[in-house]
């Protein structure tokens, strides 16, 4: 059993190392993929596109670095900017949405990708704190788990 905990620490310490590490490698494919979202973005409702409307909805933004980002997609060609990135649903038209100068009067004009990674970064601490009482609480169970071990083998020899 302690060896198996042992085994779980590690990995979660090489993970949080190797996170740590290639935390900016970690952004660069973040905003790349966002990129790549927005690029394959519609209206069928599949994941990405459902993710990309749950990160504008949820911290009211649009596009990667601001709405301009939609501008160059098939989509906005087709219907314009997506109704997630309304700031109100009921004063969004669509008329408003293909017109760019309109539509910055009408939608968040902040980029998401800039607004998910410095709500990542201002969590960061409480996640390593939180991380950090997980392995206290792992590394306890690891001794313990050799404390039993080492009473179990002791006593073994003692019940003749």
């Amino acid at each position: 059993y302690s060896m198996l905990l042992s085994l779980i620490f590690l990995i979660v310490l090489v993970a949080a190392v190797v996170g740590f590490v290639f935390r900016h490698e970690i952004k660069t494919n973040f905003e790349s993929n966002l990129n790549l979202a927005l690029r394959d973005y519609n209206v069928t409702a599949d994941r990405h596109s459902e993710a990309v409307d749950t990160i504008q909805r949820t911290l009211h933004c649009c596009g990667v670095q601001n709405y301009s980002d939609w501008e160059k997609t098939e989509y906005f060609t087709q219907r314009g900017i997506p109704r997630s990135c309304c700031k109100s649903q009921d004063d969004c038209s669509e008329e408003d949405l293909k017109d760019p100068s309109k539509a910055k009067l009408k939608v968040f004009v902040d980029g998401g990708f800039f607004l998910l990674t410095s709500t990542m970064e201002s969590k960061r601490s409480f996640v390593a704190g939180i991380s950090f009482g997980i392995a206290c609480f792992q590394l306890i169970g690891i001794i313990l788990a050799c404390c039993l071990s080492q009473y179990i083998t002791n006593n073994q020899y003692e019940m003749v």
